[in-house]
């Protein structure tokens, strides 16, 4: 029988009280931990995890919960029912658990009503700007979670692998300076629980599926967070780790299947060589050796040819996009899952969110591999990826090398140029997330050897190029790591986010004129991309870089353009703007972002600074 929400209350605490002799009922487990009536998808399948559950039947009293059938595998405490929900109503469905002729177990499963539009949310654009954040890091909101019981791994401020309290209620306390900032998207670290023995803070070694780890906040809260963050038009985008989870998951210690975990659930290593995936000339070796090697001991690698484990991740993704209006997804290790499992698990997602934007880690600076997991990129082999967007590694290697390096014919921003000109391998190269650092690398201010006119130059091309930028919490107040790679370093705690800091980076006090001046230059930045669309959306045109002048352009049907100039000189350079005509005979008038310089474009010439990068909007 279909329970209706309002009698749910009264009618589970009767539930609850006739299954006092079934002690192990406490123990039942449903994943997902409910549903919603009118997704795209008719089929969906339960994980039911109860001591000596496998085997069992399983009955409803209600005709829409259509059962098609159960399945047992491995485990004696795992259970699978495959349901079709094409006709399910919301509300609340009684499940009846039998073996032997004997009820051993009873629970409530709930079907919600969609939010209006969910199907046809969108995802973060080219328009957007995302800000990536390492959460235990970023702002301490609620010092009461800082240590859960329980939980072995304790704050430790101190410890640069430690915990350090920051959590979601930090991120809410500070929506109001992400979003003034002028970021429109924010990218988290993992939020799901991590109950690991240590370095448990950057979240990648998961143990609970659907569970915000308490030392962040709870699910409920991490709800609001999207929520309080899509009213100040900001979406939020969730970190996912198909690839892998921590030695703490429970599946460590009663696996559903013998195949869950690859090599039997014992360590060995990936090698790395992701190359293997696309060698025509390769063996099938090379590539299981990739795929189904593990990370480090600590992070068992899952077998997703398991039909099962399938179902289980996709589901799963489906599940926090629904219940916490996601804008999008960030895939860890994307091409170290199995090919044919990426293949449904986007093609899922995206027939269920066609609008929704997932952009995945392959942290290469090969553009030919990364090009091979975008759609519509061409493929030789003929794999079929419905991945919107990648992680642009290529370009963040070369923006870095092309600041850096001595301008020759074939050093410096030149690099960078070529690096472009080969955009036509990929699918769509204005979807690419596009970035200076994240928190696995050195920071931009450090990669640049702490030149505030190069990291001026790379922040400003970043925030015109083609691509979405993300820029790494801290990046706007030169935060760095010099001297060390050590990723706790890296992902060093955000002056002000912590009672008694002596600096507060949030209310911009206490930051050096340097500091002061980049945060200002940033925010400048964003909000040119926010003004003036065709920063964002403008086709990109450049032109080949000459005596250390690299000068591009964004252009639309309308009539709007801008004009970029990188000048990597030791001096002031007058551009001439004749060599441009091309795309400047649509314009007559260049004025400079920022101060009042207008000029006109008609055989002028531009004085650009030694070292900048100056934008002009073109008229």
């Amino acid at each position: 029988m279909r329970i209706s929400r309002l009698r749910f209350p009264v009618l589970l605490a009767a539930v609850s009280a006739s299954l006092t002799l079934h002690a192990e009922q406490t123990d039942l487990r449903v994943s997902p931990p409910g549903w919603w009536a009118g997704m795209a998808s008719p089929k969906l399948q339960l994980m039911v995890h109860g001591p000596d559950i496998a085997g069992s039947t399983v009955s409803v009293n209600d005709s829409e919960f259509v059962i098609e059938q159960v399945n047992s595998l491995d485990s004696p405490n795992y259970l699978f029912i495959d349901i079709d929900i094409a006709d399910i109503s919301p509300g609340d469905y009684e499940l009846t658990f039998t073996k032997q002729g004997k009820e051993i177990y009873k629970t409530i499963y709930t079907f919600r009503p969609r939010a209006a539009n969910s199907a046809e949310r969108q995802g973060f654009t080219q328009k957007d700007t995302i800000y990536l954040v390492t959460p235990d890091r970023f702002a301490n909101g609620d010092e009461s979670n800082d240590s859960v019981a329980g939980f072995v791994d304790k704050a430790d401020r101190q410890a640069p692998g430690g915990r350090h309290g920051g959590d979601i209620q930090g991120m809410i306390n500070h929506l109001d300076y992400i979003a003034s900032t002028g970021f429109t998207q924010i990218w988290s670290m993992p939020l799901l629980e991590n109950a690991m023995d240590d370095h448990s803070y950057h979240g990648y070694a998961i143990t609970d599926y659907y569970r915000i780890d308490p030392r962040y906040g709870s699910n409920a809260l991490y709800r609001q967070f999207s929520q309080q963050a899509d009213e100040k038009g900001v979406g939020v985008i969730m970190d996912m780790v198909l690839n892998h989870i921590g030695s703490n998951h429970p599946w460590m210690k009663d696996k559903p299947a013998k195949d869950w975990i690859h090599h039997n659930g014992e360590f060995s290593a990936t090698t790395h060589r992701r190359e293997s995936l696309h060698d025509p000339h390769g063996v099938e070796a090379d590539q299981k050796a990739f795929s189904d090697g593990w990370f480090v001991p600590s992070m068992p690698d899952l077998n997703q040819q398991n039909p099962y484990l399938t179902n289980y991740l996709i589901q799963n993704a489906i599940w926090w996009v629904e219940y916490a209006n996601l804008s999008g997804i960030r895939v860890d290790t994307y091409s170290y899952s199995d090919k044919a499992f990426l293949s449904q698990w986007t093609a899922r997602l995206t027939s269920e969110y066609p609008n929704l934007n997932i952009v995945g880690e392959e942290w290469t600076t090969n553009p030919v591999i990364t090009a091979y997991w975008q759609e519509d990129s061409y493929r030789a082999d003929g794999y079929d990826s419905s991945l919107p967007s990648v992680m642009d590694f290529p370009l963040q290697d070369t923006l870095v090398n092309a600041l850096k390096d001595e301008e020759t014919w074939g050093t410096g921003l030149v690099s960078l140029y070529n690096l472009l000109a080969g955009d036509f391998i990929y699918g769509d190269p204005y979807n690419l997330v596009i970035f200076g650092d994240n928190h696995d690398m050195s920071r931009i201010y450090t990669q640049l050897d702490e030149s505030y006119a190069l990291w001026d130059m790379a922040m400003t091309f970043l925030l015109t190029a083609r691509g979405i930028p993300q820029i790494y919490y801290g990046t706007e107040i030169l935060m760095a790591n010099p001297d060390t790679d050590d990723h706790g370093v890296i992902r060093s705690d955000f002056p002000g986010g912590w009672k008694n800091d002596s600096i507060d980076a949030f209310a911009q006090q206490g930051l050096s004129p340097k500091q002061t001046k980049a945060y200002n230059r940033i925010k400048s930045l964003l909000s040119l991309r926010k003004e003036h669309p065709v920063v964002t959306q403008g086709k990109f045109t450049h032109f080949a870089p000459a005596e250390g002048i690299y000068v591009y352009f964004r252009t639309d049907e309308a009539g709007k353009g801008a004009m970029i100039i990188l000048n990597k000189n030791e001096a002031e350079n007058d551009v001439q703007l004749a060599r441009f005509e091309p795309v400047l005979k649509e314009f007559s008038t260049a004025s400079r972002w920022g101060n009042s310089n207008k000029i006109s474009v008609k055989n002028a010439s531009i004085e650009v600074a030694p070292k900048s990068a100056s934008v002009w909007l073109l008229q």
